[in-house]
C-alpha cells in the first residue's frame, strides 16, 4: 500500500534545510554537452519509465530540453515551466544518464524502479469502520450542541477545537487540499465545505479537472477522506465535525488507482502547482513520496526526485501556501547519525540500506519551509508509532494510540473521521496528526487573512503548548523497553517540537 502520512514521514534541522536549498540550488545545470539530436535518439527496447528533468525555469530553456527529450526517444507528459520540471515517459533505459547530459539540465532521472502500469500514505494498522449499533451508541453520550458523533471526538476537545469552533469555525475564503488517494465529497459531512473548483486528480503528473476526477476510486481508497472529515467535517446535525468546520477543503488525488496506492513524484509535482495556482491557502500532505523513503542526493534519480518536489512545493510557499506534513511512523529518531531503511524501492525489489537522515530526505515533509508533524494520543504523551527528532518537528497534534484509551463512549484511542460511501471509522498516525494541524493553521489564516506560510508557521509555534521531555523513560507501547529518547526542553524539543497545537489559542 501507499505510503500515507498514517504510515512514516522525516524532516530535518533547519541548517541542513538551507543546505538543502543551497545544494539543489536554482544555478544553472552543470551539464555542457550539446543538445541530443534526433538522429542520436536510442532503441526503446526496456520498460516504459517516468521521469523528471529539471532545468531553468524560463521559456526557451524549457523548449531547448523538451525538443532534446524528443530526440532522445522520450515523450513529454507536461512541462511546468513556471518550475522548469518536464515529466517525461521513456523506453530507453539510458535515458536518465543521456538526458543529463543535455545542455540546460540541472538534473534528471527515473520517478520509479517498475515499469508503468496501466494504471505511499501514513497511517497505522487497517481502519476500523464505526458500525451502526456503535454510532447509536455514542449518539446517545451526545451532550447539548454536539455532533452526534462528537462524544467520541477526544481529539477535538484535547487542542479545543470543540470551543474553538464557538468562537470562530474558519472563514470559507480559506482552503485546505487534501493532497492524498481521493475525498469523497459526496459523504454528507464533507459535501457542505468541499471546493471542487480547487480539486483534481494529478495522477500521472497532469491534473485532470474532469468533475468528480478527484473522488477515490473505490472504499479501499479511504484515507483522503478521513484526513478531509478531520481538517473540515462540517458542524450540520450530521456524523462528525472538524477541526476547522467552517473552512473549505478541496481533493488532489495523486495515489495510484490499484491497490498499491503509490504517491509518484511526478503526481506530486503536479498536486503542488495546482493548489497554488489555484488560490489554496494550505496544503495537507500525510504521505511520502514514493518510491524511496528516503532520497540520496548522491544518487542521480533520487536527487531528481528531490528537486522537482522541492521547486514545486517552493513555488506553491511563493504563491502563499502553506505546505504541512507528517513526520512518519516508524518511532525513527530523525535527528539520529544513521537509520535504516529497509522498504525502498517499494515499487519493486526493495534493497535494505542505511542512510543519514541529514543527507537523505523524506520528500515532501524534509523539503524547506514544511511544517512537519508528530502525533500525540489522549495523554498528550508521543504516540508509539511516531517519528521524532529535535530539530525536525515543528509541532505535534493529536494522530491517536491504541496504547492511550480515551474515557469516550467507544473507549478508542484512534481518531474518528469520515470513510467513503458515508461512513465512519478510526484511523491513527501521523497521517491523522496532520490534518489538525492544517486546521488549526486554517483558523489562524482565516483570523489574519494577510499572513503567509512563514507567519503562519510562526503563530502555530506561537500558539502551541508544550509539555516538555517526559520525566522518566518513554515506553510508548508498555511493554518495559525504552522506545525513544526525548532530547530538548518545554521551549522546543525532538517529541513535540515547539508543542501540541491549540486551536482555541489560535481564535482568540
Amino acid at each position: 500500500m501507499a505510503h500515507l502520512r498514517s504510515r512514516r514521514r522525516l524532516a530535518l534541522a533547519v541548517p541542513v534545510v538551507l543546505s538543502l536549498t543551497a545544494s539543489l540550488g536554482f544555478l544553472p545545470g552543470a551539464a555542457s554537452a550539446a543538445p541530443l539530436t534526433a538522429s542520436a535518439a536510442t532503441r526503446a527496447d526496456g520498460p516504459n519509465l517516468a521521469y523528471v528533468v529539471n532545468t531553468r525555469a524560463d521559456h526557451r530553456t524549457v523548449a531547448s530540453v523538451e525538443k532534446a527529450i524528443t530526440g532522445a526517444g522520450g515523450t513529454v507528459v507536461i512541462a511546468y515551466e513556471q518550475i522548469g520540471v518536464i515529466v517525461v515517459h521513456s523506453a530507453d533505459p539510458d535515458f536518465g544518464r543521456r538526458i543529463r547530459a543535455v545542455r540546460g539540465v540541472q538534473s534528471a532521472g527515473a520517478t520509479r524502479t517498475a515499469p508503468l502500469a496501466a494504471a505511499g500514505t501514513t497511517d497505522e494498522g487497517a481502519v476500523k469502520v464505526l458500525s451502526a449499533a456503535e454510532a447509536a451508541k455514542v449518539s446517545r453520550s451526545a451532550a447539548a450542541g454536539q455532533e452526534p458523533l462528537e462524544a467520541d471526538q477526544w481529539d477535538l476537545r484535547a487542542i479545543g477545537a470543540d470551543r474553538a469552533a464557538r468562537t470562530d469555525p474558519g472563514s470559507k475564503k480559506v482552503t485546505v487540499a487534501v493532497i492524498d488517494v481521493g475525498v469523497d465529497d459526496t459523504h454528507p459531512d464533507i459535501a457542505p465545505n468541499f471546493s471542487a473548483s480547487q480539486s483534481a486528480n494529478c495522477v500521472g503528473g497532469k491534473p485532470d479537472t474532469t468533475y468528480g476526477a478527484w473522488r477515490p476510486v473505490d472504499a479501499d481508497h479511504y484515507h483522503g477522506t478521513h484526513v478531509a472529515g478531520e481538517i473540515a467535517a462540517a458542524r450540520n446535525g450530521v456524523g462528525v465535525a472538524g477541526v476547522a468546520p467552517g473552512v473549505r477543503v478541496s481533493g488532489i488525488t495523486v495515489a495510484e488507482p490499484d491497490s498499491t496506492q503509490l504517491f509518484y513524484p511526478e503526481s506530486v509535482v503536479c498536486a503542488f502547482v495546482f493548489a497554488a495556482d489555484h488560490g489554496v491557502e494550505i496544503t495537507n500532505n500525510s504521505y511520502y513520496v514514493d518510491p524511496w523513503l528516503y532520497n540520496c542526493l548522491d544518487d542521480p534519480d533520487q536527487r531528481a526526485i528531490v528537486d522537482a518536489v522541492n521547486r514545486a512545493q517552493l513555488y506553491a510557499q511563493h504563491k502563499g501556501t502553506l505546505n504541512v506534513a507528517a513526520a512518519g511512523n516508524s518511532n525513527d529518531d530523525l535527528d539520529a547519525d544513521a537509520l535504516a531503511d529497509a522498504s525502498s524501492p517499494d515499487d519493486s525489489t526493495p534493497v535494505p540500506r542505511t542512510v543519514d537522515p541529514h543527507k537523505c530526505f523524506d520528500v515532501p515533509t524534509q523539503l524547506p519551509g514544511v511544517v512537519t508533524v508528530s502525533s500525540t494520543g489522549v495523554t498528550g504523551a508521543k504516540s508509539y508509532f511516531s517519528s521524532y527528532g529535535k530539530g525536525v518537528i515543528d509541532v505535534a497534534a493529536p494522530g491517536g494510540d491504541r496504547f492511550q484509551i480515551p474515557d469516550t463512549p467507544s473507549k478508542n484511542g484512534r481518531i474518528l473521521s469520515t470513510l467513503p460511501n458515508n461512513q465512519y471509522g478510526w484511523l491513527q498516525g501521523t497521517s491523522m496528526a496532520t490534518p489538525h494541524v492544517a486546521g488549526v493553521a486554517a483558523l489562524l489564516k482565516s483570523k489574519y487573512p494577510w499572513a503567509g506560510p512563514d507567519t503562519l508557521q510562526r503563530l502555530l509555534k506561537a500558539e502551541a503548548d508544550n509539555p516538555g521531555c517526559p520525566a522518566g523513560p518513554y515506553d510508548g507501547n508498555g511493554d518495559g523497553v525504552v522506545d525513544a529518547t526525548c532530547v530538548g526542553d518545554k521551549h522546543l524539543n525532538g517529541f513535540y517540537g515547539a508543542g501540541i497545537v491549540n486551536a482555541l489559542r489560535a481564535v482568540r
